[in-house]
């Protein structure tokens, strides 16, 4: 199977990524034409948008430029708490954790659990830790604890899996980890496992498929895996990186957008029709999983979205990326 999808990426990728500007015809190459096309493409059943906090997060309101490795280090909110949103289990073998904002994910296996990212540093405690408890797991079953990116919201618990159940750790940007100097401030994770393009971790039945996608983060990692619906097979994609919040160069907006079309092209290779990421508000999760108490018996899953809609999915990332990247292309001009 995996040999099939790359040669159905390898013939995608040369008709994606032989330049970051190129695109249908039907898109004027227009900062305008880009965000309209973005806007548009958050789509929907029943006239609602199943990718709105995408779009705000990246055609309406972007961030731009990279933290810095000397930020001063995160403090503990004491109303943090009033965040938090009870776990849910998403999929027969899938649960969710986190608030409005903010995404963990728990693969469960015959031999143990796999984490998707981990919160922030003092939010781990209650939202993961609590969180399994609440959904009846052990928290110590957590053998591979995969980091899809090195900002706080997604390494921030890493350190305490690693050192109270001894997970491994698996990210492609441990240099942006280490490098940081205030922003583990009850623990920074030891150096483990090395992501590299085309891993795979496999534990007990359960096997997620990594692939480096830089531009959000140096070593940005996404992954594909298998999830079930009732007993049913679905193929899901997580995106590992999504904001702007990276040097804003074109030279950064073009790897930007070669990761997230190679990682559109192996979804679709893949048959993925279940996108999901870090950060609660780009693919609805929070909201949608509490559709789930009121679903009817054969009614679709509401994060099963189709391949269309996941293609949607990278198309606003693309077209709000290129809008972007012209942007920075018209500065120059502006300023002379």
């Amino acid at each position: 199977m995996q040999s099939s999808i790359r040669r159905t990426v390898g013939m995608l990728a040369l008709l994606t990524l032989s330049s970051a500007g190129t695109q249908s015809p039907a898109v004027p190459d227009t900062i305008e034409g880009h965000l309209a096309a973005g806007k548009s493409a958050a789509g929907g059943r029943d006239n609602t948008p199943d990718f709105y906090g995408l779009v705000t997060a990246l055609c309406v309101a972007p961030q731009r430029g990279a933290p810095p490795l000397d930020a001063p280090a995160p403090r503990e909110d004491p109303d943090r708490k009033a965040t938090y949103m009870q776990p849910k289990k998403a999929f027969d073998d899938l649960y969710w954790m986190g608030t409005e904002s903010v995404s963990a994910w728990l693969l469960t296996s015959s031999d143990g659990y796999i984490l998707y990212d981990t919160a922030n540093v003092y939010d781990a405690e209650d939202l993961l830790i609590g969180g399994m408890q609440k959904l009846g797991l052990d928290p110590a079953k957590v053998k591979y604890v995969i980091v899809s990116h090195g900002h706080r919201g997604e390494s921030g618990g890493a350190y305490l899996f690693q050192s109270r159940y001894g997970a491994h750790i698996v990210t492609g940007d441990w240099d942006l980890i280490e490098g940081s100097l205030h922003g583990y401030p009850t623990g920074k994770p030891k150096r483990d496992i090395v992501a590299t393009d085309g891993m795979t971790i496999t534990l007990g039945n359960r096997t997620v498929t990594l692939y480096a996608t830089p531009g959000h983060t140096p070593g940005t990692i996404s992954g594909i895996f298998q999830v079930h619906d009732r007993g049913k097979p679905l193929t899901a994609v997580y995106s590992g990186g999504t904001e702007f919040n990276f040097p804003n160069d074109v030279a950064h907006f073009d790897q930007y957008l070669a990761s997230e079309r190679r990682l559109a092209a192996l979804a679709s290779a893949a048959g993925a029709t279940v996108i999901i990421n870090n950060q609660s508000e780009f693919n609805g999760a929070a909201d949608k999983l509490r559709m789930l108490a009121d679903r009817r018996p054969g009614e679709r899953h509401p994060l099963d979205v189709g391949a269309r809609a996941v293609a949607r999915y990278f198309k606003i990332e693309d077209e709000c990326a290129q809008a972007q990247r012209l942007k920075i292309m018209a500065e120059p001009a502006r300023g002379g």
